[in-house]
């Protein structure tokens, strides 16, 4: 292990996912894990509030002391390719960066490429990341990202796996370890003239990054593909999050560059387009998006006529049917037609079929 991370690792925490609110979304996961090891800080709930702007940073959010007034950390997973493009790194880093800003957590797997970069970016927000390793606790994947995961847990963010340090000999296996008969541990020795063999826990690297995403996706709310090619772990880890129920986002990307088949893919299949921050934003507070209306209802109620208005304040009160307006406004069927057709025009009503309307 690198002395860099020596300190750290010497406070390894090992928990059940139902004891911490932030991974207690893990207990209803297919394949669940039996136990997770973290070094860091899990994100805390925060205060519940209906009107809550989504300004406001995790950090600077006081906990409150009611159980029944807080509420899961808004989350999302943005993964994406190893080899990633400059347009891939610059829309990477802005989601990550305005996410963060607005107090939503961002969880990569510290690989390289643009789950460094997810990483980055909120971490220069002063936001609050998550690393989800493939590899044990105390095996940073790659070397190179140690600072990087240095950093990550010096400003209140966590790295976690699901497999134990390479010490623990009594810890529960995880999915992808296994001994060398494939299901159990096995004692043998490295030294031949040792009669005393012991026990090594072995991890089939393949199998558990792709066993990683579940948890990647089951932490989160959203799951963003960036970049990926057409055959991407990237893309596992969406198929986990529509397993669980996720909701799926996918940057439209060149359809000539192979980095893009993958996303685009996506979008094919169902996933919706991410084109800005607020695409996601508005998933995740959408009282926020909705809340100017309500706030300002007269700026909905009138138009650039006495005849708009009346239609407009009819529509307010739920009347639909355009005989109705017309009698309750006392209009003409001349004045009425005029009217909608410029206010439908203008974007300010739809019609609905069959002389029925409603506010756009």
């Amino acid at each position: 292990m690198s002395t860099l991370f020596y300190t750290f690792f010497q406070k390894i925490n090992q928990i059940a996912p139902l004891e911490c609110d932030f991974t207690e979304v893990l207990e209803s996961i297919a394949l669940k894990p039996k136990t997770l090891y973290f070094c860091g800080k899990m994100p805390e709930n925060m205060p519940k509030s209906p009107s809550r702007e989504p300004g406001l940073r995790h950090q600077k959010v006081v906990k409150s002391t009611a159980q029944n007034r807080t509420e899961r950390p808004k989350t999302v997973a943005i993964v994406g390719s190893r080899h990633n493009t400059r347009y891939g790194e610059e829309v990477a880093y802005k989601m990550a960066y305005e996410l963060a800003q607005r107090g939503v957590v961002v969880v990569s797997g510290l690989a390289y490429g643009i789950d460094s970069i997810a990483h980055r970016g909120a971490l220069d927000a002063g936001g609050q990341t998550v690393a989800v390793l493939g590899t044990r606790i105390d095996d940073i994947y790659p070397k190179n990202h140690l600072a990087l995961a240095k950093e990550i847990l010096e400003k209140d963010g966590a790295i976690m796996s699901e497999y134990a340090p390479i010490s623990s000999k009594n810890a529960p296996l995880a999915p992808a370890e296994a001994g060398w008969d494939g299901q159990n541990w096995v004692k043998y020795s490295d030294d031949s003239s040792s009669s005393t063999p012991f026990i090594k826990r072995r991890i089939d690297r393949k199998l558990s990054f792709l066993q990683r995403n579940r948890l990647i996706s089951g932490l989160s709310d959203i799951v963003v593909v960036v970049e990926a090619a057409e055959r991407s772990g990237s893309l596992n880890t969406a198929t986990h999050a529509l397993a669980q129920g996720k909701e799926v986002f996918a940057v439209p990307g060149n359809i000539n560059n192979p980095y893009s088949q993958g996303c685009n893919k996506l979008i094919r299949q169902g996933a919706m387009p991410y084109t800005e921050p607020d695409d996601l934003l508005r998933e995740l507070f959408p009282e926020s998006f909705i809340a100017p209306r309500q706030k300002s209802p007269q700026l909905h109620l009138f138009g650039d006529t006495a005849t708009e208005t009346a239609i407009l304040q009819s529509l307010d009160r739920g009347i639909r049917n355009g005989e109705e307006i017309i009698k309750n406004s006392q209009l003409t069927p001349e004045e009425f037609n005029e009217a909608t057709t410029l206010l439908e025009i203008k974007g300010r009503i739809r019609s609905l079929g069959a002389n029925n309307w409603s506010l756009a």
